[in-house]
């Protein structure tokens, strides 16, 4: 399991639950439950660190909890 924030919450647009990790901007995920979307994204950070590392791109360091104004 990876140590990036993951923020889910209802879409009553999309009826599922998104998944964001805001540290990864480019990863947004859903699922009908919130295990789902999590799970979901989960799956989703450990396939980006993959390619990240086998492209040479540099990956960001977990930070935890984000505060947000």
């Amino acid at each position: 399991m990876s140590k990036y924030e993951v923020i889910i919450y209802w879409s009553n647009e999309d009826e599922c639950f998104i998944a964001e990790v805001p540290e990864l901007k480019t990863i947004m995920t859903h699922g009908n439950t919130q295990t789902e979307a999590l799970q979901n994204a989960q799956e989703v950070i450990e396939l980006w660190l993959q390619v990240a590392k086998e492209e040479g791109r540099e990956i960001p360091e977990p930070k935890g909890k984000l505060m947000y104004a």
